[in-house]
């Protein structure tokens, strides 16, 4: 469990981002919302990329997918459930970029 600190927290930053912000945004502030959300999952999953050691960073965007999921829900309407699908692809690819700036940084020489 120790191992895995950094992805619960950079988990925990995002599950913020899903739910506790959109609680400060007006009705009107939708679409801004959803692309502050994306760079934020973008970012994370950049951080996550270069940061963690462990395998199990590769399974950060299914979930980040599926805990978007009932989000929508909560605060979207269904038409919103596509972000689910941008979501695990904004993750996935940045966290690849992480993976390669990682491998980059940590070779051996």
């Amino acid at each position: 469990m120790k191992k895995y600190v950094k992805e619960i927290i950079v988990l925990f930053l995002q599950l913020f981002m899903f739910y506790i912000f959109p609680l400060f945004a007006g009705p009107t502030d939708a679409m801004g919302m959803v692309v502050l959300i994306h760079a934020a999952t973008a970012i994370l999953s950049l951080a996550l990329g270069c940061l963690s050691h462990n395998g199990i960073k590769f399974l950060y965007p299914v979930a980040i997918a599926v805990l978007f999921i009932p989000s929508v829900f909560i605060y979207y309407n269904e038409t919103a459930l596509i972000h689910a699908v941008w979501y695990l692809v904004v993750s996935a690819v940045c966290l690849l970029i992480g993976a390669l700036v990682h491998k980059i940084a940590y070779r051996k020489k």
